[in-house]
């Protein structure tokens, strides 16, 4: 069963992510908490209503305001980073968060690297699927890597010289 990585604890992650090209049966999706792509959830959300065992994963290539509509009904939902260097996830995440006002877990999914944790949390991630054999110790340390900040982000709304003027 893959790890997650939620505020410094590695915790069983109950949820399963699908692949992108995947069509299960909604049979299939009874038992079980899935992550199904955003493109088929939206073909099928008519069929998924009532469904709290589902929820959606968007590529990186996928807009956040594919789910504005959903972001009150979804406990969860995933990111993926197909590779770390491919940062349009961490827009994601933000838009979810502020401009969609995304409350539920948001996770990052796929190849992340853990000298981008601290930045993911900034953006408003807060759980990480982690590898097998992954530090795990050194990945809570990685999300404590700075004790403040000048710019304002997701956990700190407040830039620097705003927090000082008060």
């Amino acid at each position: 069963m893959p790890k997650l990585s939620k505020n410094g604890e590695l915790l069983n992650d109950s949820w399963q992510a699908l692949a992108k090209d995947a069509t299960p049966a909604l049979s299939e999706l009874s038992n079980g908490e899935w992550l199904v792509h955003i493109k088929w959830y939206l073909e099928n959300q008519a069929a998924l209503t009532g469904m709290t065992n589902v929820s959606v994963w968007l590529d990186s290539d996928d807009e956040a305001a594919s789910v504005a509509e959903l972001t009150s009904k979804l406990p969860v939902i995933g990111v993926n980073f197909p590779v770390f260097t491919d940062g349009r996830g961490f827009s994601i995440g933000r838009a979810l968060r502020e401009r969609y006002q995304f409350a539920g877990e948001l996770r990052a999914i796929g190849s992340f690297m853990q000298d981008q944790l601290f930045y993911l949390k900034r953006c408003g991630f807060d759980a990480f699927v982690v590898a097998d054999g992954a530090p795990v110790e050194s990945m809570a340390k990685s999300l404590r890597d700075f004790s403040d900040f000048y710019q304002a982000a997701v956990d700190q709304p407040l830039p620097l010289f705003r927090r000082r003027a008060l």
